[in-house]
């Protein structure tokens, strides 16, 4: 019997829970394999081969590859992971957290000043259910 998580309700927010723990085990060990100089220089040379080496989806390569952070997530990545996929590229936190926002860093980092993004518009997914 599955539990009853109101917590996952939150607007614009993936949670990483148990759930979503276990779904990205393997694309979390990945990343966390990239913190050693050999094993970037692998994932470097041939991003697909180095991938292949881990009992990921393909969806989750195809999302490394792509370098598209917010699939990773949806996909059951942890950003602090994913972090690594970012250093390994020679990116910034704050370069890979603009990108998840469509954001130019520059755009980013003043977003970021002024008090961050806006919450207009943002609905609990109750909300865009009943539209």
């Amino acid at each position: 019997m599955a539990l009853e998580k109101p917590y996952l309700d939150v607007p614009g927010t993936t949670i990483f829970d148990a759930e979503q723990s276990r779904k990205g085990y393997w694309l979390n060990q990945f990343c966390m394999s990239l913190m050693k100089p050999e094993n970037r220089a692998r994932f470097k040379a041939d991003e697909k081969a180095y991938l292949d080496e881990w009992a990921m989806t393909e969806a989750q390569k195809q999302a490394v590859m792509s370098r598209d952070l917010n699939r990773c997530i949806a996909l059951g990545g942890n950003i602090y992971f994913l972090a690594k996929i970012g250093a390994t590229d020679g990116k910034s936190f704050q370069q890979m957290a603009g990108s998840m926002t469509g954001l130019s860093e520059e755009a980013y980092r003043d977003m970021m000043i002024a008090g961050g993004r806006s919450p207009e518009g943002n609905r609990y997914t109750h909300e865009w259910e009943r539209k």
